[in-house]
């Protein structure tokens, strides 16, 4: 590794002035308040980061439990539950108190997020007057814990075919609850082995002898510490982490609840056994039951960026400290960060956080419009359930990468417990899975491509996609990628004639989005294409679609990371001109060159970057980089991490 010293010296003489109590309150944004409070609250419980390590799992699950409690009698975790049951009425102000929670121990965050978003979520979206007068005012206080009952041991992303069976008896007018093999048990439940007195449970419901598909009901788990008659749980045990939070198994023997326990805005059963719905068609019934669970997604995959920043601000204010080498013998040994290679592992990680902090603005702010009301219509659920889907995949697979690179640029300190990192790690990857795994979530943003959020979005498994895409004429998708006049508008944005060779133009945001519009169209184009090549031969539309599903991902992740750019670019123009605007303006160069650098691979094989162009865009990527370098320290800063989660002190001293 040889520093750089002529750009270190070039960029530390003319890099702009950070304002950071200024950036620092934009990136907060309008919910400034509520984030403060959450840090507030962390710096009260930080001693909760080191009973992680010296408390057994029984007592650390306990302490985990009572900061839950505690933070719940702020006020921080119920703004998303209505005034009249002790919420604060704001689903966005919920998302960001959640996501700043992830600066700090994520089994309180994990913790808070089963007991208010999921369990709480479930009565509170799935269920009518009757559960929310019954079950909120206690559950918003921390004085009701519960759980949520949907996945199995053999039933993970398809929870259509869940096994768990409810039957409705209508003698007694009850339902009968039971768990038909150990294939249907609920598996990895938070909250279940221990705390959990209610249990929102997913099952088949039937009626009379006929399957009404899968419905959620309230079903009750302990009573004084007890476990019910008929229920049965079972300790998942010591997990890879996130061991403050109790995962457990549960199966249900013939239990009994009452016909109300059924949570019912969108179905119900009569006193008479009589199945009734507002939603006539099943397949749409039951995505629109799940839509409205979709805060879990953008929780989740706001938490994923947060972490990503917590990783990030160690390293960058280590590598600021840590000195390695001389340049020359009796010279002064040089900082980590001055030197290149150490700023292109870390660099172009914070751009990019930086870049999906904007892209969860946007999300957040979409989730806020539906749930409110303000922009409620089939069409804005979709796209809302898209973005979604797609942003917790990227921002969730980010944090893993981060953290990882940012332990290793720490070295053998980055390995001690003591300086965070191993938490990070072991409590963080499973948020790749969390809210649905990433790979099944980006093929749900590839659908919702391939049909335009058409109106048969919800009743198309991917079967029905691949039939869909291949009843439509091939050519209209074309068409609607436009992607020959996307090509033309790249050239336009170049100068000369042989523009793909010119290195100017490289720092252009409308060639960036252009570069990113343009893949992700081709891909689109070229998925069709296949798809409705390979049922024109008569082949399986199953095995059709299992065999381009590399192709599915990679357009989804394409759609994705240009979204990002979109927020990036979106949020950039609304500074006012200054030293953080030509701060964010560099960052944001550099997630997009970084991001074309990544896969330039596919720009090259598809005629967008000769050789050349390609050199000269990572020749950019480096001066980005030095250039960044100066400014890392006071980036990091303005993300508000508070120094007490910041409990590193063979990083920072």
């Amino acid at each position: 590794m040889e520093p750089d010293d002529a750009s270190a010296a070039t960029s530390a003489s003319t890099h702009p002035v950070i304002d950071v109590e200024a950036l620092a309150a934009f990136l907060d944004g309008e919910y400034a308040g509520i984030r403060d409070l959450v840090r507030t609250n962390l710096a009260a419980h930080s001693s909760v980061l080191e009973d992680a390590e010296r408390l057994d799992t029984d007592a650390f699950r306990e302490r985990v439990r009572d900061v839950v409690v505690e933070m719940a009698g702020t006020g921080q975790t119920g703004m998303g539950f209505p005034a009249a049951y002790g919420g604060g009425d704001d689903v966005g102000a919920s998302v960001a108190a959640f996501e700043t929670l992830a600066f700090g121990d994520l089994s309180v965050l994990v913790k808070v997020g089963v007991q208010f978003g999921l369990f709480g979520g479930a009565i509170l979206h799935l269920g009518t007057g009757r559960h929310h007068d019954a079950y909120l005012p206690d559950l918003v206080a921390g004085r009701l814990l519960g759980c949520f009952a949907m996945t199995e041991t053999g039933h993970g992303s398809n929870v259509q075919a869940l096994g768990t069976v409810a039957r409705y008896d209508g003698e007694s007018q009850e339902f009968v609850i039971t768990t038909e093999g150990d294939a249907a048990r609920k598996d990895y439940i938070g909250n279940a082995a221990r705390h959990a007195e209610l249990a929102v449970v997913f099952a088949q419901l039937e009626v009379g002898g006929e399957s009404r598909g899968v419905h959620a009901l309230v079903v009750p788990l302990r009573s004084g510490g007890e476990v019910l008659p008929g229920v049965e749980i079972e300790d998942d045990g010591r997990k890879m982490g996130l061991n403050g939070v109790d995962n457990g198994r549960i199966r249900f023997d013939g239990v009994r609840v009452p016909r109300e326990a059924l949570l019912n805005r969108f179905a119900d059963v009569t006193p008479e056994g009589a199945y009734v719905s507002s939603i006539d068609n099943p397949n749409r019934r039951f995505f629109t039951m799940l839509g409205t669970l979709v805060q879990g997604r953008v929780c989740v995959g706001g938490a994923g960026v947060n972490v990503a920043k917590v990783a990030l601000t160690l390293a960058v204010k280590y590598a600021v400290r840590r000195r390695q080498f001389e340049a020359s013998p009796g010279s002064e040994e040089r900082l980590l960060l001055d030197y290149g290679l150490h700023r292109r592992r870390l660099l172009p990680l914070l751009a990019r956080t930086y870049a999906l902090h904007f892209a969860q603005d946007v999300v957040r702010g979409q989730l806020h419009e539906v749930f409110s009301g303000h922009e409620d219509d089939p069409r804005a659920r979709r796209r809302l359930e898209s973005r979604a889907a797609g942003t917790k995949a990227l921002g969730t697979w980010h944090a893993t990468r981060t953290v990882q690179e940012c332990r290793e640029a720490c070295g053998g300190a980055g390995y001690l417990a003591v300086n965070r990192f191993a938490a990070l790690k072991a409590d963080s990857d499973v948020f790749t899975t969390f809210e649905g795994d990433n790979h099944v979530l980006l093929q749900l943003v590839a659908k919702g491509l391939l049909t335009d959020h058409a109106g048969e979005f919800e009743d198309l498994d991917q079967l029905g996609v691949v039939r869909y895409v291949t009843g439509l004429a091939v050519e209209t998708v074309i068409e609607k990628a436009s992607v020959h006049k996307l090509l033309e508008r790249v050239r336009d944005l170049l100068p000369g004639g042989d523009a793909w060779d010119r290195e100017a133009g490289l720092l252009d945001s409308e060639y960036h989005l252009a570069m990113l519009r343009y893949r992700e169209e081709h891909m689109l184009a070229g998925l069709a294409r296949r798809l409705k090549r390979g049922v024109d031969r008569k082949r399986d539309p199953g095995t059709v679609f299992s065999q381009v599903q590399d192709h599915v991902i990679a357009l989804a992740h394409a759609h994705v990371e240009r979204l990002v750019l979109e927020a990036f670019v979106d949020a950039l123009r609304t500074l006012p001109d200054g030293g953080n605007k030509v701060a964010l303006g560099l960052l944001c160069d550099l997630f997009a060159l970084s991001t074309i650098e990544t896969d330039r691979a596919w720009f090259m094989e598809h005629g967008r970057l000769t050789v050349q162009r390609s050199k000269a865009i990572s020749r950019e990527v480096n001066d980005l980089c030095g250039k960044v370098r100066p400014l890392a320290v006071d980036l990091v800063d303005a993300w508000g991490v508070p120094s007490e989660m910041l409990r590193a002190p063979d990083l920072l001293g």
